[in-house]
């Protein structure tokens, strides 16, 4: 009994972090990074107490919530990667995910990104360090990247360090790219998308699939 009660407990907490969430999503959506934990409070029709209850500060809430956009991002990544076409479709189409996925979210990016941007945010929220929140999110992209390309990809001795460089590499590439891209928007989409599969195009090109894998 006791066990059932706990697991059903669980799940009601679960249920209201995921409806937090949501609150939030639509708080980001309106606010970019100058969403407060004042205003999410709001939305969820709670107090900021209780939403701190929940998330622990601002960084707590930031946490989860890349964690939420990030589990999207990479599954329609891997999903592009994984598509029936030949190599170098399939290197644009990952690349036009990650590009079509910040420009129809930009606030969403921007929250993540860059959520020190705003000056105007509550005296108790000014010291959220926006390079510490966003480094991992990054960093996480680069290894499941990594993971990927060492999967598909026959690169031979030394083959599994150079899959890492080359994921970090092109997700900082994708990261910075795309942030210049979204900012100032000086060509369309599909242009930046073959332009950086140019860029791409060396060894990639060259190394054959893995016979033990399942190809890229």
């Amino acid at each position: 009994m006791e066990t059932s009660q706990r697991e059903d407990q669980q799940r009601a907490a679960a249920r209201r972090r995921k409806e937090l969430l949501e609150a939030a999503d639509r708080v980001v959506l309106r606010d970019g990074p100058g969403a407060s934990m004042n205003a999410i409070a709001a939305e969820a029709g709670i107090t900021k107490p209780i939403l701190y209850r929940h998330f622990g500060d601002k960084g707590g809430l930031y946490r989860a919530l890349a964690v939420r956009h990030t589990d999207g991002l990479l599954a329609g990544l891997r999903a592009a990667l994984d598509a029936p076409a030949n190599r170098r479709d399939r290197v644009e189409r990952t690349l036009d995910t990650y590009l079509a996925a910040i420009e129809a979210r930009p606030q969403v990016y921007r929250f993540l990104m860059h959520p020190g941007e705003d000056s105007g945010q509550p005296e108790s929220e000014q010291g959220f360090d926006a390079g510490r929140q966003s480094a991992p999110l990054l960093r996480r992209m680069g290894e499941e990247l990594a993971q990927v390309i060492a999967e598909r990809v026959d690169l031979g001795t030394g083959g599994e360090e150079l899959a890492r460089v080359w994921g970090h590499g092109i997700v900082g590439m994708m990261h910075a790219a795309g942030d210049w891209w979204l900012r100032e928007r000086p060509c369309p989409r599909e242009t930046l998308v073959r332009h950086l599969a140019d860029l791409l195009w060396g060894r990639l090109a060259a190394a054959g699939d893995r016979t033990d894998g399942p190809g890229f």
